[in-house]
């Protein structure tokens, strides 16, 4: 499972700042997704080789009447209690504040890795005033200034150092489907039906969160892990924060999936909040399926046809529209066999690879039909094209002069190979190469 970093802190002290520091400011840093939920932020970050997640959460507040105040307490708990290592901000120039010591309390109490980050050092005077921080009882502080980067890489080295190194990975061929989406959109429905209708389920493993359930489920023609972010045990309360709790679930679900079924509710169509989640499954090179779910209670259907319902989607999920759409019904069992077949096609697709001599007959006359326009008279010759080994497809396009070509043309290289092989639910990379 990712490991997984929770910026905690109170307001104000910089928490935001040393999250885009990190996930943001750096070349081997991928990939900041925001707007999941409300303004939570998230990223998935590499430094000296050694992959994480960042989530940066909302300032922590004690004793405040305000509804709000009270939610990003949930979500502060919730982040402490999910993630793998802390990094506690506080403001070196103000010193600590009664709000410090209830969130030391806090980080104490869950007994986390902790790294103490005193923000906001712009200056050697201001390293003596951090030593206060000491008396907090969660470690040493390290000094940075998130707003200029200073201290941030030997922070990051410290946190190098606790991510432990990748585990091999036992080869099992099953694929690993998560159902992904926002709450109450009929995740655990669908699972509940794909369940009831076969009953050769070999095994349940409990994931690292409370909620989050593996299941390998056998039948059908089908032999796959399906992830539950919904939560398979407990189906009824959850007095947590469930909005921010199923949003911690998902970033881990699609980090340690092959492919995501997104579900949507056909009523409220695509929100922010689905593409963000599609947004985030696709900066990590996953497989992704729509699923259009409680079609059933759509009312007025022929003003309201599946096909003016698709382009809708696609039009909102652009430029990358080649993604299966399935309308389906949790509640009434519709088509939820299909979605499967869906998801193991996708798999397929994510790990097909074209042979050099096809992938060059089909894509050098694509090439010739319409060549990379000529920038301040340098004219880009393309002379073959390879798909390289890696886990997603990636496409190598040779040439003279690689900087010259533009993202447009590496768009309609993208959509030609769609056109011709199948990549139907899989992001793909065109990158090109010196010949």
């Amino acid at each position: 499972m990712p490991f997984l970093i929770a910026i905690v802190g109170r307001p104000n002290v910089g928490k935001s700042t040393l999250f885009n520091r990190l996930a943001g400011g750096r070349p081997a840093i991928v990939d900041a997704v925001a707007g999941v939920t409300r303004d939570r932020h998230y990223g998935h970050s590499e430094w000296n080789g050694k992959q994480f997640s960042v989530v940066d959460t909302g300032g922590y507040v004690q004793g405040s009447d305000d509804i709000f105040e009270d939610e990003i307490r949930r979500q502060v708990k919730i982040a402490i209690d999910e993630a793998s290592l802390l990094l506690f901000v506080v403001d070196a120039f103000e010193g600590i504040t009664p709000m410090d010591e209830e969130v030391a309390d806090m980080i104490r109490r869950a007994k986390k890795k902790t790294i103490l980050v005193a923000n906001k050092v712009d200056n050697p005077d201001r390293i003596a005033m951090a030593a206060e921080f000491y008396s907090l009882g969660v470690g040493e502080p390290y000094c940075i200034s998130s707003i200029n980067g200073a201290g941030t890489g030997e922070l990051l080295d410290e946190v190098a150092k606790l991510v432990p190194d990748e585990e091999p990975v036992v080869e099992d061929p099953a694929p690993r489907i998560a159902i992904v989406g926002r709450p109450n959109v009929g995740k655990s429905s669908l699972i509940n039906a794909i369940l009831g209708v076969d009953k050769h389920i070999v095994t349940n493993i409990a994931g690292t969160t409370r909620d989050s359930i593996n299941t390998r489920f056998k039948g059908f023609g089908h032999d796959m892990w399906l992830i539950d972010t919904a939560g398979l045990r407990r189906k009824t309360k959850v007095h947590e924060d469930l909005e921010f709790y199923s949003v911690m679930r998902t970033i881990r679900a699609i980090e340690d999936c092959d492919v995501c079924l997104l579900m949507i509710d056909a009523k409220d169509g695509i929100e922010a909040q689905d593409l963000a989640i599609f947004d985030l499954a696709q900066k990590n090179r996953k497989g992704i399926a729509i699923l259009v779910n409680k079609w059933d209670l759509v009312e007025n259907k022929e003003n309201n046809t599946i096909k003016e319902y698709e382009e809708r989607i696609r039009e909102r999920i652009a430029p990358f529209r080649d993604v299966p759409i399935l309308f389906v019904s949790a509640h009434t069992k519709q088509r939820v066999l299909k979605a499967l077949d869906v998801a193991q096609e996708v798999y397929e697709n994510r790990s097909r690879h074209i042979a050099t001599s096809k992938l060059n007959e089909v894509m050098l006359d694509v090439i010739a039909a319409y060549e990379p326009p000529s920038i301040k008279g340098k004219y880009v010759k393309i002379k073959y094209v390879q798909q390289l080994h890696s886990a997603t497809p990636i496409f190598a396009f040779f040439c003279n002069l690689p900087q010259y070509v533009s993202d447009s043309y590496k768009r309609y290289l993208e959509n030609k190979l769609r056109e011709h092989f199948n990549f139907s639910g899989v992001p793909i990379t065109v990158t090109m190469r010196k010949k």
